[in-house]
């Protein structure tokens, strides 16, 4: 069976290596508009989008993702779109799972509209340092949102890696 949607979840891959031209706004409200309507525990959609595009902001979110995981380089892979998404842990207890299903719809929008995607982690420690919550104080969001995840957004630079093999088992009927 094939139809449009199961093409893009089928086709859509991690990508790590980003040309430097913006994602349209057009495009990059339809991909967070998608984001927008993930399912929530009892529909009550304790997520906040932060689309980062600016330079600045880009440059702090990049250096405070490595602070936070200790790592070095661009955790974004150069994309020149990161999208962060926040939850507050106070509306519904599955806040986590909320926000990670407002990334997985994002990601498949993305792939829908020709644009590549990678969901980087490191958030819930983010935005739990000082520099977090400055960031979060500067956006006029709340300090007390809690990082879930971000996806790297942008155009591949070059092919997109082939799909690893399904492995055995993956699904069973009973």
């Amino acid at each position: 069976m094939q139809n449009e949607t199961l093409k893009v979840l089928l086709t859509r891959r991690s990508v790590r290596k980003y040309r430097p031209e913006q994602i349209d706004r057009e495009t990059l409200s339809a991909i967070l508009e998608a984001g927008t309507y993930a399912p929530s525990g009892m529909g009550k959609q304790p997520g906040v989008i932060v689309a980062v595009q600016n330079p600045e902001d880009r440059r702090a979110v990049m250096e405070l993702n490595k602070q936070a995981r200790g790592g070095s380089g661009d955790p974004y892979y150069g994309a020149p779109t990161i999208v962060l998404v926040l939850a507050d842990s106070g509306i519904t207890g599955t806040f986590v799972e909320d926000g990670s299903c407002v990334l997985d719809n994002m990601m498949v929008a993305a792939q829908s509209l020709g644009v590549s995607s990678c969901w980087i982690h490191g958030e819930h420690l983010m935005f739990e340092l000082p520099e977090g919550k400055a960031l979060l104080k500067k956006w006029g969001l709340s300090e007390s949102l809690r990082g879930v995840g971000s996806l790297a957004l942008g155009y591949a630079d070059g092919q997109p890696p082939e799909p690893k093999p399904r492995k055995e088992g993956y699904i069973k009927i009973v």
